[in-house]
Order: C-alpha cells, then structure tokens, then sequence
C-alpha cells in the first residue's frame, strides 16, 4: 500500500485526477468506479478543469457506481445515479449510456447485486476505483464486521447513517432508505488499482487503523493491504496519527516520477 501525505484536500483531488487522467489517455474507454459523498468532490471538480482546459477527452469513459439506496427511484434527486449524474458524468461530458449501477428498485435484490456483480466482470472489471472513508473504518457501506470476501450485496443503514443523510432529504429521516445495495469487500477488490482519499482530523484514527494496523473485519478498509496496488492520499490531518507518516512522506518524496501513483 502506498501512502501520500499531501497539503490539503485540493492538493489530494488534484493528484488523484491526474492519475485518473494519464489513465484515460492510456485507455480511453476506462471504467472507473465511483463514490458519492463529499470527500471526492475535489477530485471530480480538479478532472473536470482537465476536461475542459483540454489536457484529457473523458468522452469514452465508462463509469461504474459503487453503492446505490433500495427503493428510491433511479430518477429521484437523490439517489446516487442522479448524484453521479450531477457530479461527474455531466461535468466531465460522459453520456449515460456509458454508466453502470446496480438496480435499487428491482423486487428480487439479491439477484439484482448478483447481476451487478456480473456485469462488472461482464466489462472487464474496475480500472481505477475511488473510496472515500467512515470514521469507524468504512468502505462503500460495508460497515465493521462485514466480511472481508464480500460481494455486492444489501445492507442495512444504521440509524446514525440515516441520520447523517437526512440533510439530503429536507432534514427528514423519514424519506431516507433502510436499506442500501453496495459492493462487497470482496467486489471492490477486484478492481486494478484502489484510491482511497481521506481528509480530517475525524477521520485520522480510520486512517491509521486502515494503514498501519492489522487486516481485520473490524476496519473494513484494512483490506486494502491485501491488494497489489492500493494507493491511500490523505491530507497533514487524516494523517496525523499515522506512526510512519515520516517515512511515508520521504518514499513518496524520493519516488520516480515516471512511476506516478
């Protein structure tokens, strides 16, 4: 796992989409998974200025999400197709056709996440795959505990959760889900490389647990130190717990360019 410790979040969303954007150039037709949320905002607003300053054509991306609300409308305004819609597909010019979800509304879930599941191997798997983080060590909505060979599957919000997303929905917990549709641990790790993005101070103790502790189901997120390219960015708050912040920033410091993330 590679850590980089950078100034802010606007210094981590720029990074990230820069090697979102030698990916694309690479393989335009790349599919990139996706989470909502405030923490990658950043990087789609710094991909966007890409896009249109010229440096990177987004067109050919395929965009694929990673967790979606049971029940909800695929066209209400806040499900996380349309948030993805707004936040990133729009901005960056990818038309819908080019956009992968699993069907909250469908009445057999199991088989819906089945079928996601089997769509994203369908198209080649994951090339690049975005994470934000819980400050209890979440990933997607795999909450601690889930188990670490997971596969997209549905889950129950907590009541805290729904709580905190009630902003979304007027401020009334009423209209938020209890259930959500996520990739499962096991899913996520399947994709090519993994980019998780953490800034905060709240979320320094998830950070450090996922960075330097021990693979357990009880941090969800630590099951990136299982994968082969894992790169973690977090800002000087989210990493100011890590014991190893020193040498993490002297690897990234001394590392070839060439090599980027």
């Amino acid at each position: 796992m590679e850590v980089v410790i950078v100034p802010d979040a606007a210094s981590g969303g720029e990074l990230i989409a820069e090697a979102m954007a030698q990916l694309l150039r690479r393989k335009p037709d790349a599919l990139l998974g996706v989470a909502t949320g405030s923490t990658p905002l950043p990087i789609y607003r710094a991909l966007t200025a890409k896009v249109r300053s010229g440096a990177v054509d987004a067109s050919r991306a395929r965009i694929a999400q990673l967790d979606e609300y049971v029940g909800l409308p695929a066209e209400h305004p806040e499900s996380y197709r349309s948030v993805l819609r707004r936040e990133v597909l729009e901005p960056l010019g990818i038309p819908m056709d080019n956009f992968m979800g699993p069907d909250g509304t469908a009445r057999d879930v199991q088989a819906a996440c089945e079928a996601y599941d089997r769509a994203l191997a369908g198209a080649g798997g994951v090339d690049l795959q975005l994470l934000g983080i819980g400050t209890d060590g979440h990933i997607g909505f795999n909450e601690p505990c889930s188990s670490l060979a997971s596969r997209t599957r549905i889950k129950t919000l907590t009541e805290q959760t729904r709580v905190d997303n009630a902003r979304f929905f007027d401020g009334d917990i009423e209209q938020v889900p209890h259930h959500v549709i996520t990739q499962g641990i096991g899913t996520i790790l399947e994709a090519r490389h993994l980019v998780l993005l953490a800034t905060g101070e709240g979320k320094a103790d998830a950070v450090a647990a996922t960075v330097e502790g021990p693979v357990a189901a009880v941090c969800p997120a630590s099951a990136l130190q299982l994968h082969p390219h894992a790169t973690v960015v977090v800002d000087e708050a989210a990493a100011s717990k890590l014991k190893l912040a020193d040498y993490f920033r002297h690897t990234y410091a001394n590392k070839p360019e060439w090599q980027g993330i």
